[in-house]
């Protein structure tokens, strides 16, 4: 059939409040304009992330009521462990009660300051954290990576003579390589089987530990799938324990591909560092067996985890966002290409070529499709990464984007149809959006927190 379904019956329901343009207005104003200030109750299709949004299983709803909340050693630890070492593989686990808490205990383990930490391209927190301990994190994404246009595969792959040249020039300045996949700040692109295979060979040529960030591990084993050559006959589970078969360790958000709500966890092959881990784990966020959650979160993991391997869900997956980009482009709206798997990037900087990069133009055709359409994305370009963390100076992104995250098992097609009618009745009226500028920021994420307030509309027509 052509027509992909939703794999999954709808049990429960929650209501979505409706508003007019006049509130959202309003609302925008009072939030100094920044898309994380609003309450959610005020959002009609909420796609500012599908981190901890996803509506879990029936399956996952049962196993919350078999959380046993002991303090030590939890049965609900034990089927969590097991669950990832039967997907993962890892032989030491410490849990964590979101993915930003691995980096940072990770990072608190191994970077010093001065450190360089290369990547495909690191996500906000994984920066930050980095940043926050005095190191530098390095993006290196593939030539691919550079044209949101094309329609290359893998375009979320790390540029391996890059990486080897910083290895030779810089080597002992590197405590480790990571690559994120799928490359969520650059377009949630995929990264191949060959790459991460490439990546660990240079890594331990040059004796470094090599980490993935697995927080969409899943949806980059079904492009490994259907994408890379020799992967068509292979199962999801063998592709992922092909995939982390090559890594030293892992970083996890459980809030995206391990469909729960709140979670995380930290993996590693050496058990000196698994202890100074779970040293700090203890310090920070709570016991090793259950690492600041709760034994009725680690019961949801573990079924999650399982659950996201199922082919059926992952095909519908990445077709239900393809959908939303095809029509998109269908429409000439600038998108980036091709499709990936957890979110739809409008590419700002050609859809508002009139306004310039350090006026924001992700943050301004942010502000307006919620103005318009009650629809919340996130700016993914200079004000998320055009800060210096060195000098402090103001630059412009390699990519002006705005993300349309979309939670797993919450909007049907119906809603995905609305998102796309409003992003086109924006386009067409593109010029008259003006950019913004900063009023208050923090000095780390600022994107989260900082205020805006609206320039002057430049009414020059697009190119």
């Amino acid at each position: 059939m052509r027509t992909i379904i939703e794999p999954f019956r709808i049990k429960s329901v929650e209501p979505i409040a409706m508003s007019s343009v006049e509130q959202r207005e309003r609302w925008l104003a009072e939030a100094g304009y920044n898309l994380f200030k609003l309450p959610a109750d005020r959002v009609l299709i909420d796609l500012l992330t599908d981190s901890g949004t996803s509506a879990m299983s029936a399956a996952q709803w049962s196993a919350v009521m078999a959380g046993d909340e002991s303090y030590a050693g939890a049965r609900s630890w034990f089927r969590f462990e097991e669950a990832v070492h039967e997907v993962f593989g890892f032989p030491f686990v410490i849990p964590t009660h979101q993915g930003r808490a691995a980096e940072r205990i990770l990072f608190g383990c191994t970077v010093k300051p001065g450190d360089v930490v290369p990547n495909n391209a690191h996500f906000d927190t994984t920066r930050a954290n980095i940043e926050y301990l005095g190191g530098v994190a390095v993006d290196l994404p593939c030539p691919a990576a550079a044209d949101p246009s094309t329609d290359e595969p893998f375009k979320g792959d790390l540029d391996i003579d890059a990486l080897a040249a910083l290895l030779e020039e810089q080597g002992e300045r590197v405590p480790l390589v990571m690559v994120t996949v799928t490359n969520n700040t650059g377009g949630g692109q995929p990264v191949s089987m060959a790459n991460i295979r490439a990546i660990s060979e240079l890594a331990h040529r040059h004796g470094k530990p090599f980490y993935i960030d697995a927080c969409r591990f899943a949806e980059n084993a079904w492009f490994i799938k259907t994408r890379e050559p020799g992967y068509a006959d292979v199962g999801v589970p063998d592709i992922v324990a092909e995939m982390f078969g090559y890594a030293d360790g892992a970083t996890m958000s459980a809030k995206k591909d391990a469909l729960v709500n709140i979670g995380g966890f930290l993996c590693t092959r050496d058990p000196s560092l698994a202890e100074k881990e779970r040293n700090l784990l203890i310090l920070t966020e709570g016991f090793t067996t259950y690492g600041g959650l709760a034994g009725r979160d680690l019961e949801a993991i573990a079924v999650g985890l399982r659950e996201v391997l199922a082919e059926d869900y992952l095909r519908y997956r990445i077709v239900s966002t393809a959908y939303v980009v095809d029509h998109l482009h269908a429409a000439g709206v600038p998108v980036l290409r091709p499709a990936g798997g957890h979110a739809v990037y409008l590419d700002a900087g050609r859809f508002l070529p009139h306004v310039p990069a350090l006026q924001y133009p992700g943050q301004s055709l942010s502000v307006e499709l919620y103005r318009h359409a009650g629809i919340r994305g996130v700016e993914i370009g200079t004000v998320m990464a055009g800060r210096d963390p060195v000098s402090g100076a103001e630059r412009p992104a390699r990519l002006e984007l705005v993300r349309l995250a979309i939670p797993r098992r919450v909007y049907t097609q119906s809603h995905m149809d609305y998102v796309v009618e409003a992003v086109v009745e924006v386009f067409t009226r593109r010029q008259s959006l003006s950019g913004y500028r900063i009023t208050a920021e923090p000095p780390f994420l600022r994107h989260f927190s900082a205020s805006f307030e609206p320039l002057e509309a430049v009414l020059a027509a697009p190119k």
